[in-house]
């Protein structure tokens, strides 16, 4: 019966519903996770109420029999929502006279906190690239991404008429929602792209052949413009030379602009209308690094706040 309903529902979401394969797949893994559970337990899938669903969702977390590892809180949300759809389809289509999971509600993912660097290290980061000629462009990405807290598809993006070096901007077209911003670029990161625009980049455009890239301002070593891929392998291939591989994402930079514009006493809103957030809500997760941070320095330098000695 289980069997049935779950191949009945799939072929209801890729067919009718024309959900990417990727999705539909990913469907088909959790609901095979929830027949290995009822098979288990020996729970009759047409009789389930809200504490089989419970218990489900205990020993998805805890990784007990019949899993062999506990799962992640977002994927244990995702499964439940898989299954929850799939009992939602059965009753529509009359297999059973209600839907047991209807009163489930979904667990509540937990908020991440974006992964920022110190300061000290993000120098560290800035200072590898050498003064060679891809060392010069590959300086110039990296002093922007972190100057303006740009995406990596923003800067790979930008066009060389988008900068203004003597106004000492950027115009970042490429946002989420298609909302386009000017950014302001501090003292570094003109310089860096200054050098890279006289001394690097006419040379690798020389190289090239496709002249419909030539408007691009990063460019890569056959003077195309550069992708992102390309650009998150430069920046990966930097942090493993400054020992910070494993702390270093494609997004450690932005975060590492917001964090530390916030400590060092910026507005919210300011930082908000800088990354191009819609909502001051995405922007308002990065003071709960910030308050961390403050926490940690008040327990740390406070005199009635420390640990006695021996503790």
């Amino acid at each position: 019966m289980l069997d049935r309903w779950i191949t009945e529902f799939l072929g209801h979401v890729e067919l009718e519903r024309g959900l990417a394969r990727n999705t539909v797949q990913a469907y088909h893994r959790d609901l095979n996770l929830w027949r290995r559970y009822l098979a288990a337990q020996e729970v009759d899938p047409a009789t389930v109420d809200d504490d089989d669903f419970t218990r489900y969702l205990e020993s998805l977390r805890a990784g007990t029999p019949p899993f062999d590892h506990p799962f992640a809180a977002s994927s244990v949300a995702r499964m439940l929502v898989s299954v929850k759809a799939l009992y939602k389809f059965v009753a529509r289509e009359g297999y059973l006279d209600r839907d047991p999971s209807a009163r489930v509600g979904s667990p509540k993912k937990p908020r991440s906190i974006p992964k920022a660097i110190p300061v000290e290290d993000v120098e560290r980061l800035l200072e590898a690239p050498g003064d060679d000629l891809l060392g010069r462009r590959d300086r110039a990405i990296l002093e922007t991404l972190y100057g303006g807290g740009l995406r990596i598809s923003e800067l790979v993006a930008l066009d060389v008429d988008d900068v203004d070096l003597d106004g000492g901007t950027v115009l970042v077209r490429a946002g989420k929602g298609s909302k386009s911003r000017r950014v302001p670029l501090g003292r570094a990161a003109r310089a860096a792209i200054g050098d890279y625009l006289v001394r690097t980049r006419p040379e690798l455009v020389a190289r090239g052949r496709a002249r419909r890239a030539a408007a691009g301002l990063f460019v890569n070593a056959r003077g195309s413009r550069l992708t992102r891929q390309g650009c998150w392998k430069i920046l990966k291939g930097y942090a493993r030379g400054a020992g910070l591989e494993e702390r270093v994402s494609p997004h450690t930079l932005r975060h590492s602009f917001a964090t530390h514009m916030l400590d060092a006493g910026a507005d919210i809103r300011v930082v908000q209308e800088l990354l191009g957030h819609a909502s001051l809500a995405t922007t308002q997760v990065y003071t709960l690094v910030s308050d961390r941070r403050l926490r940690e320095v008040y327990f740390a330098s406070h005199p009635r706040a420390k640990a006695p000695a021996g503790d």
